[in-house]
C-alpha cells in the first residue's frame, strides 16, 4: 500500500498539505523565518509518530478486550545533529488500573506501529523533479 501526500505553498514557508481528501497547515515558527501559524513539518513528523503509536496500542487493546481509558502518548523529538543520532523519546500514559503484563504488552506493541518501524529501519528516496508552469 501506499502513501501520497503532497505539499504546497501559500505563503511565506507556510504550505498546505494534502492528503486524500484532506487539508492541514504547516509553517516554520518565527526564529527560523516563518509565521508560526501552524505546526512545523518536523513537528507533524513526531505527531505522526505520537499519533500512530495511540492508534496501535488502542487497536491491539480493543482485540484483547481491554478497556484503554484516556490513553496519551507525548513524543519529543531531537534532530540530527552532527555526530548525533536523531532522538525520539515516547511516553505512553496509561490507566493506573492495567496489569504490569498488559503495561508491558503495550509497551511493546508500541514499537511496532507503522511510523515507528519506518523511522526504525531503513529508508530510501527516490527523488526528481519535474519543471512545471505555475499559475500565477
Amino acid at each position: 500500500m501506499s502513501m501520497h501526500a503532497s505539499a504546497q505553498r501559500i505563503g511565506g514557508y507556510r504550505h498546505v498539505v494534502k492528503v486524500r481528501q484532506h487539508r492541514l497547515n504547516c509553517d516554520e515558527n518565527r526564529e527560523t523565518g516563518g509565521d508560526d501559524a501552524a505546526p512545523s513539518p518536523q513537528e507533524l513528523l513526531a505527531a505522526s509518530l505520537a499519533s500512530c503509536t495511540a492508534v496501535t496500542i488502542e487497536m491491539y487493546a480493543a482485540r484483547k478486550g481491554w478497556e484503554l481509558h484516556g490513553v496519551e502518548v507525548e513524543c519529543e523529538y531531537t534532530p540530527a545533529d552532527r555526530g548525533c543520532p536523531t532522538k525520539f523519546e515516547v511516553t505512553l500514559r496509561l490507566p493506573s488500573d492495567l496489569t504490569d503484563e498488559q503495561v508491558q504488552r503495550l509497551k511493546v506493541i508500541a514499537t511496532k506501529c507503522p511510523v515507528h518501524r519506518t523511522l526504525d529501519g531503513e529508508v530510501m528516496f527516490d527523488e526528481r523533479v519535474e519543471r512545471i508552469q505555475l499559475a500565477v
